[in-house]
Order: structure tokens, then C-alpha cells, then sequence
């Protein structure tokens, strides 16, 4: 599992006030992820005792028959499983599972290789009906699910961690702050497509199952003492069914796009980002190691008419700006040629409302509803203690006071407001939980 930032999991994560086009995935350093909170301090704790595997790294299972082993010993177990699975991310363009780290109760642990077995139906089968414990599970379900591995119940730990309050919610940070113990977190960036794996990184995957049970036991009853079990019960439920976003208009995404003056610079653009997408999936490699943002953004800027000029072009020096030259040089050409109105528009073309910060011109009445409702989830969130993105998806919010109810008696107003947001995806203890308060924003802005 790489080490993933303290971040809102999935679609809980852009800021109430964000623009809704936002990537929700894109990670903000958190400055109280500091390791040391008081680095005047004259004398320091002494640090937590490292994890370590209780019973040895096991060897890799690579064969169909070794596979049938795992199985059966998964099978016979007892309790929940802790799952996790690791990529190649920065490496590879696919998103597919190189590692797959099993741990059950009077099994062990079992590491998998996915890639040379010849199906993993019989892992499936033999935790069916079996709670899986993943850690960020919007991280690794696609990946399992590509593989054929798909749970019917599931646990989040990060994701209790944050109904829980936590500020900080990274796997190492929650097992040295609940279990007492220090992780390492030295290879989390590795390219996990590599063969054979070298053992330090099979150690490091084999520990982050080694304390998953532990740490979802810990976790289950501080969710029960705290009065949200079922929160957290809904919430993975909800889980079971994520997909991830289908990114519109992904090119737009590319670093520096913003700088590009007129439709034409964004049309090479788009041209050159999806000619390097096309090369990245076909060779499995990740685009920016084919050819960086900053070339694409140049190259729209300068628009290079033949090899020699694209070349001396800033960022077409590597490997793929001159091994794909022809590509590249093609994909301008086509632009050029390209008739203004098949060019994009300068702003993307969004479904749901405007962005906020408009509304107070444009509609003066949603201005008041947003503004009297982003206050009082900050509130809610505060009392509950949980991040407020985690007690309603921040699009969700927007949506209901840019174009809520027409009703406006209070009851059916309420009692609408919950079926909107239900059809939004909202589970029913967020909106048990936020209705009283938007109803009031609505009613209360509309009587100014």
C-alpha cells in the first residue's frame, strides 16, 4: 500500500467552497501530518518500538497450486481479513495489482503475485461471506475488482478514522497512535511491477497487513462507544458500490494548461496530451515518463511546424519527446488545421450549478441559502467532530442551494429535502443529521 496522504476518502473531499470541476484526489500537505508537535522541545518521546512480522516473511505465492494452499488456509480461518494490494503508480499507466497481502486469523499472512496465476476465482470463493479490513479501500478496490476480488462486507480504517475525528489518518499514523507501533514507510513509492521483488519490500507489504485486524477491533469499538456505528456501517456499505470518477475532459488537468491564451493553444494541447495517453497505455508506462506537461504546455505555446523546431522546443529533450517527434509534430498539424468551431471552449461545460463564488451576482438568494448552509455544517461537523466533507459531500450541498425544493412549508420541505438528497447519494445518517439545519437555510435566507 503506498503511504497514502491524510486525505478525504473518494467523493468526500473537495472543500465546501471548492470548484465542483476539482479533482477531489488531489492531495494538499497536511501541516499537522508533522511528526513532532512541539520541535522546540528540548527532550523528545522516545519513539514508538517498530512493527515487525510476528511470523517471518512468507514466501510469494506464483503457482495455481501455492494459490490452492492460500486458500484453503484463508478458508479455514477465523474472523475478518485484512487485504491490501499494491501497485505501480508513477511507474504505470494501468492501475492493476502487482501485490496482493492477505492476513487472517489462524492463516497468517499469504503474499500473492496476481500476475502469473491463472485466476484468482479461488481466492474470491474462499472469502465469501468473509468482512475484508482495508485501509483507504477507494485505493485498492478497482484494482481488486480487476483481478476478480470483490467484497461483500467490508472495513475502512481510514475511513473510521475520520468519523472518528482523527486529524491525522494515514495508516502508520494510526497504528503508532492506537497501537502503539512505528511503521516504516520506506518503499511506499516503489515500482511494485518489478520482478523479482526485492525482500525488504515484501517485508514492508507483509506489514501492512500485520496489525489490520488489531486496528479494526480497536477502531469497531471506539465507533460504538462514540454513538456512530452505524455511520460507519452505512458508509461502508455505500463502499461496496464505488466506482471510480470517469474524469471529463482529463487533458484539461495537464500542469500549466491554465497559461494558454486561445482556443487553438487549448486544441494542441488536448491533441498532445491524448497522443501521449494513447502511447502511455499502449507501452504500460505512466504519460509524464513519454513526455512531461511542461513540453505539452510549450508546445502549444510555440506551436513547432516540423521536427527540428519541436525539438528545440523547452522540455522536448528525452527519450519520448524525439523518439515520437512524428507523433507529436502530426498532432500540431491536425490543429492547425482544425476549423474554430472543433476547437474547445476556454471553459469546460459542467453539469450542476455554477461555481459559488458566482452566485452572489447571479442569484443573490442561493448566495444567502449556500452561505447560511456551508456555517452551519462547519457547525455540525464541530460538534460531531468529523471532517465536514464526511458529513455531506460538498457537491451535494451545492446542488440543494443552487435549485432546492419548491415546497416551503417546513414538514414537506424537510421531508423533501431528505429525498433529494438520498437521490444525490447521501446516506440517510448524513441527512438525518443535516436536514433541520439546511431546511433553515433555505427558509431563513428566502426571508431576508
Amino acid at each position: 500500500m503506498p503511504d497514502i496522504p491524510d486525505e478525504p476518502t473518494a467523493d468526500l473531499t473537495a472543500d465546501l467552497s471548492a470548484d465542483p470541476s476539482d479533482d477531489p484526489t488531489d492531495v494538499i500537505d497536511d501541516p499537522s501530518d508533522d511528526p513532532t508537535d512541539d520541535p522546540t522541545s528540548e527532550t523528545e518521546a522516545a519513539p514508538a518500538p517498530l512493527l515487525v512480522l510476528r511470523d517471518g516473511l512468507p514466501e510469494v505465492v506464483e503457482t495455481d497450486e501455492r494459490l490452492a494452499e492460500a486458500c484453503a488456509a484463508l478458508a479455514r480461518a477465523t474472523g475478518p481479513v485484512a487485504i491490501d494490494a499494491e501497485r505501480a503508480s508513477g511507474y504505470r499507466y494501468s492501475n492493476r495489482a502487482y501485490l496482493i497481502q492477505l492476513r487472517r486469523e489462524g492463516a497468517g499472512t499469504w503474499l500473492v503475485d496476481p500476475i502469473p496465476l491463472t485466476t484468482l476465482a479461488p481466492l474470491q470463493e474462499a472469502l465469501e461471506g468473509v468482512e475484508w479490513i482495508l485501509h483507504a479501500a477507494t485505493q485498492d478496490l478497482p484494482c481488486l475488482r480487476e483481478v476478480g476480488l470483490t467484497p461483500t462486507s467490508l472495513f475502512d480504517t481510514e475511513l473510521a478514522g475520520r468519523l472518528l475525528g482523527y486529524p491525522r489518518v494515514g495508516l502508520a499514523t494510526l497504528v503508532e497512535t492506537l497501537l502503539g507501533q512505528r511503521m516504516r514507510k520506506e518503499h511506499s513509492a516503489a515500482d511494485w511491477s518489478t520482478r523479482p521483488l526485492p525482500t525488504p519490500w515484501l517485508e514492508y507489504a507483509a506489514l501492512d497487513v500485520e496489525v489490520l485486524v488489531e486496528l479494526r477491533d480497536h477502531m469497531a469499538a471506539e465507533l460504538e462507544k462514540a454513538g456512530k456505528a452505524e455511520w460507519a456501517r452505512q458508509e461502508f456499505d455505500h463502499l461496496l458500490g464505488f466506482e471510480p470518477a470517469v474524469r471529463v475532459d482529463a487533458w484539461r488537468r495537464t500542469s500549466g494548461v491554465h497559461r494558454l491564451r486561445g482556443r487553438r493553444a487549448l486544441g494542441a494541447a488536448r491533441a498532445l496530451w491524448e497522443a501521449r495517453d494513447a502511447l502511455a497505455a499502449e507501452r504500460d508506462v505512466t504519460p509524464g515518463r513519454i513526455l512531461p506537461d511542461s513540453a505539452i504546455v510549450a508546445a502549444a505555446t510555440a506551436m513547432p511546424t516540423d521536427r527540428r523546431a519541436l525539438l528545440a522546443t523547452p522540455g522536448f529533450h528525452g527519450r519520448g519527446a524525439s523518439r515520437y517527434a512524428a507523433t507529436w509534430v502530426e498532432a500540431l498539424q491536425r490543429v492547425r488545421d482544425m476549423p474554430e468551431d472543433e476547437l474547445p471552449a476556454r471553459a469546460p461545460r459542467g453539469e450542476g450549478p455554477p461555481h459559488p463564488r458566482t452566485w452572489a451576482d447571479r442569484e443573490p438568494v442561493a448566495d444567502r441559502r449556500f452561505k447560511a448552509a456551508r456555517e452551519a455544517m462547519l457547525n455540525l461537523a464541530e460538534v460531531h467532530h468529523l471532517p465536514v466533507e464526511n458529513l455531506l459531500t460538498p457537491d451535494y450541498l451545492r446542488r440543494l442551494m443552487w435549485a432546492p425544493p419548491a415546497t416551503r412549508e417546513p414538514a414537506a420541505l424537510a421531508e423533501a429535502v431528505r429525498s433529494q438528497l438520498a437521490a444525490y447519494g447521501a446516506r440517510p445518517w448524513q441527512a438525518e443529521l443535516v436536514t433541520g439545519a439546511l431546511v433553515g437555510a433555505i427558509l431563513g435566507a428566502e426571508a431576508e
